[in-house]
């Protein structure tokens, strides 16, 4: 594994030399939303609304054409200057499963030169890559969208491997893979996945994008998962690592006796703490047929604000990968809607701002985002 310099935080008054995270212009509705909440008097509400959008987060990219998405990424880089920005990239084939967020690229050829505009428009500058959401936790194999030969799979995973050669050698990019969250797939489930996807070439991998999962479920299962991999380096077989779901001192009995790797040569691996200051959403026991946990859930909010000092050695950086207030998508839970049954509304579609949403997730912020 590539060796990791120590992180420095992105968001405190730091020495000058120490990299700091960017924030990027925020969707336009936000600043429509706070100016609504100033005339209408909440002015706390407005002030945190603010203070969420200027706080350090993910530039997404998918479905711009390589011109665009190469001038618009050296766009970021350029504003960002000394400060590293954090792409988000979202263009693989089949991606979502052609659900919710449905699109990307047509085949691994026009990806390939989509990857190719991403890397010209980054050239030399620092930057984090979030390479594809659920390109390797929702794989075509899983959501019956393969053929019998697994064609489509095999082409995920060329093009994974693509983007981790393309983007990875840039100076001063860190590629980062997909894992999804420690509330979907096994440890031993998701390894072999990151090796397939080529996870030995990269920075390492992240969890919990888009999604709701504590920072002491993601710092754990980030571990497994670094651990792991090196014990298949090593030769050892992925089904044999221990999971999230052992005891935790008899999986922390099993990595002292199988784990002896320096952490410096160790997988590292970011998480998102964009929405999971309140912990994952508990559906009301046999409410739905489909609760879809994921998606919009009630009562969320805010996590941790991103930094790249972690105080971990194996994790890199907490980031808000997703976008704090944007929709998940049309959240009908099992109900032939049109409205989320939770929430009484119907749901902006999938990256549409979310007000309400919006205002759940600052007023349950933990930390608060104001003081």
């Amino acid at each position: 594994m590539p060796s990791h310099p120590a992180a420095a935080d992105g968001a405190s008054s730091s020495a000058a030399h120490s990299p700091r995270l960017y924030t990027p212009a925020a969707n336009p509705a936000a600043y429509r939303q706070a100016l609504d909440l100033v005339r209408a008097g909440q002015y706390r509400d407005a002030a945190g609304l603010i203070a969420t959008v200027n706080t350090p987060q993910a530039v997404w990219y998918g479905d711009q054409t390589p011109a665009e998405v190469e001038r618009q990424a050296r766009a970021v880089v350029r504003d960002a200057g000394r400060e590293v920005p954090v792409f988000a990239l979202y263009d693989i084939p089949g991606r979502d499963c052609s659900n919710y967020s449905a699109g990307g690229a047509a085949d691994t050829t026009e990806y390939k030169a989509w990857i190719d505009a991403v890397a010209r428009g980054i050239g030399t500058h620092d930057a984090i890559v979030v390479l594809e959401p659920d390109a390797l936790a929702l794989l075509p194999s899983d959501c019956g969208q393969d053929d019998a030969q697994g064609t489509k799979t095999a082409a995920r995973y060329t093009e994974v491997n693509y983007a981790v050669d393309t983007l990875e050698p840039l100076h001063g990019t860190k590629v980062y893979l997909d894992t999804g969250h420690p509330g979907w797939h096994s440890v031993g489930d998701i390894v072999p996945r990151l090796i397939a996807g080529g996870v030995s070439r990269a920075a390492g991998f992240y969890t919990n994008a888009s999604n709701y999962q504590t920072d002491d479920a993601n710092s754990w299962y980030g571990k497994l998962i670094s651990s792991c991999l090196s014990y298949a380096e090593g030769g050892g077989n992925p089904v044999d690592c221990p999971n999230q779901y052992w005891p935790r001192a008899d999986a922390q009995t099993w990595l002292d006796t199988h784990v002896h790797a320096d952490p410096a040569r160790m997988a590292h691996f970011v998480t998102d703490t964009s929405r999971n200051g309140q912990g994952p959403w508990t559906p009301p026991a046999g409410k739905y047929t489909d609760a879809q946990d994921w998606c919009n859930p009630p009562g969320r909010g805010l996590g941790a604000r991103p930094t790249l000092r972690t105080g971990d050695p194996l994790q890199d950086a907490k980031l808000w990968i997703k976008t704090p207030g944007e929709s998940d998508g049309l959240c009908l839970r099992g109900t032939q809607g049109p409205e989320d049954p939770e929430r009484g509304t119907v749901d902006p579609a999938a990256g549409d701002w979310f007000p309400a949403q919006a205002l759940e997730l600052i007023r349950s912020a933990n930390p608060p985002v104001l003081p």
